[in-house]
């Protein structure tokens, strides 16, 4: 008998155990969601534990190989105070979506193309297959929300969408609990913060949150990028690591809403080279609104450089030199206005008495080159309600706006809005520091680029540069400050020189650390005096993150190449397969060549090429080669 009873007792404990820990997935609750080219698969469903709670989860698949194993989608909302002031019935979930009941899903099919006022290619297209999961809570039918799914061909994106709330309730986010999961062997190129230096690690072990995008690489072969989108009315979302092999989002803080209103965007982009990630930066875009400015004719891309030294004099001698090597503005930076960090600088005033701004505002648009001028978050906190509209009555272009903190839903909605503040006036904007955009330059593209890389104010070597286009830049344009005479450069010139076709940034900063003074002539610069920086066409033509990088744009019936190699010596094969078929065209070749009787050591030669051409590249050491290629 007590046989009997113990091995009764063990079944019902195992039973018991079993049922409490296991989850079946809801009849009905699973959707499958395809890419226009059905290369890619998301699988969405959710479970049900033996106490009726509810998880969302979902897979992604590339051609049948694993991208992301079973992950969890869930946010941690709690809305108590809301609901008590407004005498609603307080939610007493543990978890907010585990009474998540789904009502019903819709389906949808886009595919249209439309033309950025400026870009890496002249037409995007937006093609896309959405699913959208409609639920609301099983105990309270005042809260629904949706998840929102598109696939694209690049990859995938999804986000947690509140209707209007028919009680007015807020909505409160603690945290994001999304994951991702990966197969064993996958590693990471990570940064742990905007300008840190990126580092290859596996996934495990990680000793910081990480930096979005944040590129992946999978054992299977496949390259992903984990970005965020549309990132306007939230806090910024690193990743962690959760446990191992799986990579969680992190909130920087707590966000405060008011529906209708939706998350960022988490997106999944997958390629089957190092190259097709590097190329796939229509996908952050095009998971933002179009553009919100109806006049867009004075956005105006352009070349930029820094005045170094703050006089009349200085200022008027770096306009004639902007104007002979083709650039079309220059800026003053900080200080101008009196000290940057200190809130009783007036950045409406000049603060420097060698300093006349009218003057040089005035000489600059006779002369076709227009002003630009930092000024820091103190002065802009203080007075950015006022200080766009008399920067457009002095005929300033642009702003850049320096130390700007990031971060938190406060300072995400405050650089927002002198974004917008700063179009409504005509202002082009540049944001330094520890910023990184998210596609919102779609919607006001007066936001011409940002800082948020480890570029020549860190005077990175080689090997960090030719890990950019495979991570920062997929988020949008980046402000490297790139620079060629200065003697702490960790490269060779002509690898500088290649920087300016591999790196987009419609406002492109070259002699970053220079002056007019130290120009010698040096013939190569003819590169950055034709060079433009906005594209019809961008390709990129091989590469791997660390190791090398190559990149050919085209406007016109121009292209321009970049090549640069890591801190190593290096062959790379160049086969011009690109260009129109049946056509020659000249190919200037800008390359590190020690024999040259100059300073910067950069050899210049001519060979005709057409489609069927390969050139062998002997890339030096930190080294790289520009070439210029126009019709024969």
């Amino acid at each position: 008998m007590k046989f009997y009873q113990y091995t009764f007792l063990t079944l019902f404990f195992f039973i018991t155990f079993f049922r409490a820990s296991a989850q079946n997935i809801n009849p009905g609750s699973e959707q499958i969601l395809y890419s226009p080219d059905r290369s890619l698969m998301v699988r969405f469903y959710q479970k049900e534990s033996a106490d009726y709670k509810k998880t969302f989860f979902y897979q992604l698949s590339y051609k049948g190989k694993n991208v992301i194993l079973e992950s969890k989608l869930d946010l941690e909302l709690d809305n108590h105070l809301s609901e008590s002031a407004m005498a609603l019935p307080v939610d007493t979930h543990q978890k907010w979506f585990e009474n998540l009941e789904i009502k019903n899903s819709v389906r949808m099919q886009k595919d249209t193309t439309w033309t950025p006022v400026y870009g890496e290619r002249k037409f995007i297209r937006d093609h896309y297959n959405s699913l959208v999961i409609k639920t609301v809570k099983d105990d309270n039918p005042i809260y629904e929300m949706n998840i929102e799914f598109r696939a694209y061909n690049q990859g995938v994106a999804f986000r947690f969408f509140f209707p209007e709330n028919v009680k007015g309730t807020y909505y409160r986010i603690m945290s994001e609990n999304t994951e991702f999961k990966f197969e064993e062997g996958t590693s990471a190129w990570k940064a742990n913060w905007a300008q840190a230096p990126y580092n290859k690690v596996a996934l495990e072990n990680w000793d910081a949150e990480a930096e979005r995008p944040l590129t992946l690489e999978l054992k299977n072969g496949l390259f992903v990028s984990l970005l965020e989108a549309q990132m306007v009315d939230y806090s910024r979302t690193k990743f962690k690591l959760k446990e191992k092999n799986t990579i969680v989002t992190s909130m920087f803080t707590p966000v405060d809403l008011i529906s209708p209103v939706a998350s960022p965007w988490r997106s999944v982009m997958v390629a089957e080279s190092a190259a097709g990630i590097a190329e796939g930066t229509d996908l952050i875009l095009n998971l933002n609104e179009s553009s919100k400015i109806k006049d867009q004719s004075w956005i105006k891309p352009g070349k930029i450089m820094r005045v170094m030294t703050q006089t009349t004099k200085d200022a008027l001698e770096n306009i004639d030199f902007a104007k002979k090597r083709n650039l079309q503005y220059v800026l003053f930076d900080w200080k101008w206005y009196g000290p940057a960090f200190s809130f009783s600088s007036d950045a409406s005033k000049v603060a420097i008495s060698d300093f006349d701004l009218p003057a040089i505002i005035k000489y600059g648009k006779e002369n076709g080159i227009g002003v630009w001028l930092y000024v820091n978050q103190q002065a802009l906190l203080m007075q950015s309600d006022s200080l766009f509209s008399i920067y457009k009555k002095w005929g300033v272009a642009g702003v850049k706006f320096g130390f700007v903190q990031s971060g938190s839903h406060r300072w995400t909605t405050w650089v927002e809005k002198a974004i917008q503040q700063a179009a409504q006036n005509q202002i082009m904007v540049n944001i330094h520091d520890d910023w990184r955009p998210t596609g919102e330059q779609r919607t006001w593209p007066n936001l011409m680029t940002a800082e948020g890389i480890r570029g020549n104010e860190e005077m990175p070597d080689a090997t960090s540069n030719t890990v950019m286009p495979f991570t920062r830049y997929i988020a949008g344009a980046a402000d490297y400050t790139i620079c060629y005479f200065n003697n702490r450069i960790k490269t060779t010139h002509a690898h500088q020189l290649a920087l300016a076709a591999i790196y987009f940034s419609p406002i492109q900063t070259l002699y970053w650390y220079d002056k007019p003074a130290l120009y010698k002539g040096e013939p190569e610069l003819e590169f950055w005096d034709k060079i433009p920086v906005t594209w019809d066409e961008t390709k990129v033509l091989s590469g791997s993150p660390g190791e090398y990088v190559t990149t050919a744009r085209r406007s016109g019936e121009e292209w321009f190449l970049g090549s640069i190699t890591n801190n190593e010596a290096r062959k790379v094969e160049l086969k011009f397969d690109f260009l129109p078929k049946g056509q020659k065209f000249v190919a200037r070749i800008y390359n590190d060549d020690n024999t040259v009787a100059t300073a910067t050591k950069v050899g210049i030669k001519d060979i005709t090429v057409d489609s069927k051409s390969i050139l062998k590249l002997d890339l030096q050491a930190s080294g790289g080669a520009a070439i210029w290629l126009h019709k024969k």
